[in-house]
């Protein structure tokens, strides 16, 4: 059970361990407190929803769980409208 939380990158010459540090991705919607979540907003919409129609998790898009719940029912809501699609059209 080696889990390490860093690549290591061992130079062959020098012997130096080099680590490559991941910076955290940070909530948008708590930067911004006045960045409203509304399913209307389909341009807000789709920097969360994959070119497949899929809704894109915490990891990738940095959000924070509370906001991230309330993404995904924005989406499913706006989907329900009719607003959105559920999937690609190009499929």
């Amino acid at each position: 059970m080696d889990r390490a939380p860093h690549k290591y990158i061992v130079s062959k010459q020098t012997f130096f361990i080099r680590r490559s540090y991941i910076r955290k991705k940070a909530c948008r919607f708590c930067a911004d407190r006045n960045l409203p979540i509304d399913y209307k907003d389909v341009k807000l919409l789709r920097n969360f929803v994959t070119e497949r129609g899929k809704i894109m998790p915490r990891r990738i898009t940095g959000n924070c769980a509370y906001h991230q719940r309330r993404i995904a029912k924005a989406i499913k809501m706006s989907r329900i409208v009719a607003i959105m699609p559920y999937t690609s059209i190009n499929v």
